[in-house]
């Protein structure tokens, strides 16, 4: 499930750090109801030792222009939230339609609409574009017993290994559904330039490596969904890994369906 907020910040100047990633998460968790929200930030969804939020956010839309360290957006903005925990977008959106305005940051807004969209039908493959940057990483084992956390590009097959392995998890940890990884999967990079696809972004002073662009995606339609509702790759509740698909790919992919 999929909404997207269109708001407009009070004097139609929206002034963030160029790294607002986690105002935007603190916008999500304070407009939840508080146990939802308590037990999400704490518990969320297991799958063995690892645990999921399985939400997921865009970068703002909007017309903007960067100053400096600052990105300044003009009149309205709109963002779109994504999560198969249906319960999550709906407190979200009672909450913030129930608020005269709310804040991003120190940043007053007032919300103008909220839109439910539709379900989508999917057929695999098919060419998705990136809405936030998506990251893959592996943590290794260093010098000295250090850990170090490797980013993977989409250009390394573990790229795409890593991002199906961990929609299998996803899918335990919220359908309780084991699947195995399915060898003809991929995700494979099509429009994807070094330099303008490339972002590093700082999250509460740590800093991640994530690739925007164009991909192919085929998969199980099952895994497809998961990742349409819960984001690509890791740190989805961060800001990382929503895409849409581009219309067009009945023509631009070899169709090959999972059956």
């Amino acid at each position: 499930m999929r909404i997207k907020l269109t708001f407009i910040p009070e004097n139609g100047l929206l002034a963030l750090p160029i790294h607002y990633n986690h105002l935007i998460q603190g916008l999500i968790y304070t407009h939840l109801n508080s146990d939802l929200a308590t037990w999400l930030h704490e518990e969320g969804f297991s799958c063995q030792k690892r645990k999921f939020k399985l939400f997921t956010f865009s970068r703002l839309f909007g017309r903007f222009e960067i100053k400096g360290k600052n990105i300044l957006y003009e009149h309205k903005v709109s963002l779109k939230i994504a999560s198969p925990y249906t319960k999550l977008l709906e407190s979200l959106a009672e909450c913030l339609v129930q608020t005269e305005y709310f804040y991003i940051g120190a940043q007053r807004c007032m919300l103008e609409s909220v839109e439910v969209e539709m379900e989508r039908r999917f057929e695999s493959p098919l060419l998705v574009k990136m809405l936030s940057p998506m990251t893959v990483y592996s943590t290794l084992n260093g010098p000295e017993g250090k850990k170090k956390v490797y980013y993977y590009s989409p250009f390394e097959p573990e790229f795409s290994q890593i991002i199906i392995e961990n929609l299998c998890r996803k899918m335990m940890a919220f359908e309780k559904i084991a699947m195995d990884v399915p060898e003809d999967a991929y995700i494979r990079p099509l429009k994807v330039n070094t330099k303008r696809n490339f972002h590093i972004i700082i999250f509460k002073n740590f800093v991640i490596k994530a690739w925007s662009g164009i991909y192919e995606i085929n998969m199980p339609l099952p895994l497809i969904k998961m990742a349409y509702d819960a984001g690509l790759g890791s740190k989805n509740s961060q800001g990382f890994g929503m895409w849409e698909v581009i219309e067009k790919e009945k023509q631009l992919c070899h169709k090959k369906q999972f059956r």
